[in-house]
């Protein structure tokens, strides 16, 4: 062999050896972000399990990091009368997150010099009262600083943007524009109608034209309480223990503020956007996440559409820069966040008027830092509800007490009282009236548990015993009429003593 081919063999061999190191390492980083991934995957849908199971989240989930999802999932149901459950194609209304979206709109008709940040509306909306308009700018507007209050004065609700600006457009300034922070949802009313007056055409045609649609957001949408929209969930309240459907209730006067209607996923393609120059350029994108003005509120700062708040990374004294929004409107609530440092995302979408989303993004904040995160306290009086129903009022009780004390349960005076009220409901006022004696013992200077004890030993027929408590409720709350009609009924004019 001479020395050029053998020159050419070793050289091929190296080559071959390097690809093969790379090809290992490679495959070793993947299988080892791989594992990590699944391993935060199995801590996320534990923690979450836990929330759902507690009764402190119906909804759906989705956590990425990377650039890819690493845990989805649906909990609880979009119907609950049909027993329907949420999954992570299931659409809900994400209520203040529209802000980030309409602030998009704004900064894209910016980047077309279409708009200015720094000019006074008036200079687009002409026929807006200009003692206001000549004040306020769209700066102003996008970081909640103009003096406009946080709604419209009159109750009525509109569909008509001009109708909805026309509610606060004469109203004094609560400040001067610039001064300070305070949230606006007029404020965001208005972007959306300056959108409309610059594009002439409507805010929702805007929308899907110039995000949804190049994004491929194909589930999302303006949201009008008429029209059936496919996989919407319906959203809940709940009082007294059970839910309550709001059906019934138009959102869509909402508008540019809070009427957008999404999923998981597709608030996922719109986070993957962000780190992009699809919708916007780079130089106007950074814009949008400078930290404008501190928001006391949150002790953080707004952007442009956007919250920047140093969250606690689980249950450490440790916090981490993030950029995101919260959102809440009748039976819905939700909350996205980034995180830049770790490229991690974490939306939570519920529909329901109560879920701990910020508690479960803090763990799940701690678990993608591979730090220590709490998990959910248990709600004492539902597990000592269940064990009424297994092993009898006594033994319910008993362990009421027993466990009351200890920190991985949390007591709740309205849950004890709603617990109560469950039997009593279901005609066991014995059962009931043992519950609520046992919240006036826990909660003794709180009124509701000696009104509602009295309420249950009135329908066991013990008169004199409830006399003696509903009096013992109005001394603590002199304004409790329930009470002073239910001693009126048991033939007492009472007179607080």
């Amino acid at each position: 062999m001479n020395n050029y081919t053998n020159t050419l063999s070793k050289t091929y061999t190296l080559c071959c050896f390097i690809f093969v190191v790379l090809v290992y390492s490679s495959c070793g980083q993947t299988n080892t972000f791989k594992s990590e991934a699944s391993s935060k995957s199995d801590k996320i849908n534990e923690i979450v399990s836990l929330y759902a199971d507690y009764d402190g989240f119906n909804g759906s989930v989705l956590v990425a990091q990377e650039g890819e999802i690493i845990y989805k999932n649906g909990f609880g149901f979009a119907h609950m009368e049909w027993d329907i459950s949420n999954q992570t194609d299931t659409k809900f209304q994400i209520a203040s997150l529209t802000k980030s979206f309409t602030a998009m709109l704004i900064m894209q008709l910016v980047a077309e010099n279409k708009l200015d940040l720094n000019l006074p509306i008036s200079t687009y909306l002409p026929d807006y009262p200009k003692e206001n308009g000549n004040l306020i700018t769209i700066h102003h507007l996008l970081t909640h600083s103009s003096g406009l209050g946080r709604d419209a004065s009159d109750d009525k609700k509109y569909n008509q943007p001009k109708d909805m600006v026309n509610q606060f457009a004469n109203a004094p300034l609560q400040f001067q524009p610039g001064e300070h922070f305070k949230y606006s949802n007029s404020g965001y009313t208005l972007l959306g109608y300056i959108i409309e007056t610059i594009s002439k055409k409507p805010y929702e045609e805007v929308l899907k034209e110039k995000i949804f649609t190049p994004l491929k957001m194909n589930n999302s949408g303006y949201f009008r309480h008429q029209p059936l929209i496919k996989k919407m969930a319906a959203g809940y309240v709940k009082g007294f223990g059970d839910f309550f459907n709001t059906i019934g209730s138009d959102e869509s006067s909402a508008y540019a503020a809070g009427a957008i209607y999404s999923t998981v996923e597709d608030l996922f393609l719109w986070d993957q956007a962000l780190s992009t120059e699809i919708l916007l350029p780079k130089k106007y994108m950074d814009l949008m996440f400078e930290k404008h003005i501190p928001d006391p509120s949150y002790n953080g700062h707004y952007g442009y559409g956007w919250e920047l708040i140093n969250k606690p990374i689980g249950n450490t004294s440790e916090t981490v820069p993030t950029v995101g929004h919260s959102g809440s409107i009748s039976g819905f609530r939700a909350l996205y966040t980034r995180i830049p440092s770790i490229n991690a995302t974490v939306i939570f979408l519920n529909n329901t008027n109560r879920a701990f989303i910020i508690s479960m993004t803090t763990a799940i904040t701690g678990i993608l830092h591979d730090k220590p995160y709490d998990f959910p306290k248990k709600p004492l009086a539902k597990f000592m509800s269940k064990v009424i129903k297994n092993e009898g009022i006594a033994k319910g009780i008993k362990f009421y007490k027993d466990h009351k004390d200890l920190d991985e349960y949390y007591v709740s005076e309205t849950e004890l009282i709603v617990a109560g009220y469950r039997f009593l409901q279901a005609g066991n006022a014995a059962a009931a009236a043992e519950v609520f004696k046992l919240s006036t013992e826990v909660f003794p200077d709180r009124d509701n548990p000696y009104d509602s004890y009295a309420e249950a030993l009135k329908t066991l027929g013990k008169n004199k015993e409830a006399i003696i408590n509903y009096k013992k409720s109005l001394q603590i709350n002199p304004n409790n009429t329930n009470a002073i009609r239910m001693l009126k009924e048991l033939g007492v004019d009472y007179i607080n003593e």
